[in-house]
């Protein structure tokens, strides 16, 4: 059963919006032709690590043989096929390092280490998105559970949780394979506290 505040969280979640320029894609898959060019708006990070203003950018879109040639096997059955990876297992889940999460599939922004926290769970946990608009929610296919995907690719990321920490109560539980870390030494490691 979802509780007011798991919809509130995914509604406010959910902000994407329609716009008319491309954006910043640089690492990102190609943008597919045969679909029609729906455009988002997103937040990119300035090398400091911080939000910059909303950016217009084209969703990516690519067929099943695309996205099973960009990635790997597990990258493929947790990104586009809505896997799990098993717990303490990942890469990323006892990172200690400052930076920027990005989503394996579009190279968009997603989550830092400033949000970052250790959950016991096994798996990348984060109080907060770098932007809410980079992220969506949905209600998984379970029924029970918000899923969380990438806004610019719909990439599978996690799920969110209301046992977070504050300030936002909130935990985004994230699976390493859809995510790709750079390093960022302008923000914090908050995990190391």
């Amino acid at each position: 059963m979802l509780s007011i505040r798991t919809v509130f969280a995914a509604a406010f979640l959910a902000a994407v919006q329609t716009g008319c320029t491309q954006g910043d894609r640089a690492g990102a898959a190609p943008i597919s032709t045969t679909n029609p060019i729906t455009m988002i708006q997103v937040r990119f990070l300035d090398e400091k690590g911080v939000p910059g203003p909303l950016t217009n950018t084209a969703k990516v879109v690519q067929s099943d043989p695309q996205w099973r040639k960009q990635l790997t096997a597990e990258q493929y059955a947790i990104a586009r096929a809505k896997g799990t990876e098993p717990a303490f297992c990942g890469a990323f889940f006892d990172l200690h390092k400052p930076g920027v999460y990005q989503c394996v599939c579009c190279g968009l922004p997603l989550f830092t280490s400033e949000a970052k926290y250790d959950s016991g769970t096994g798996w990348p946990s984060f109080f907060q998105p770098v932007a809410r608009e980079n992220v969506v929610t949905q209600l998984d296919r379970d029924g029970q559970r918000m899923e969380i995907l990438c806004a610019r690719c719909d990439a599978h990321l996690g799920h969110v949780f209301e046992d977070g920490p504050p300030p936002t109560g909130l935990r985004f539980c994230l699976n390493s394979a859809s995510l790709v870390f750079v390093e960022n030494k302008n923000l914090k490691d908050a995990t190391s506290r």
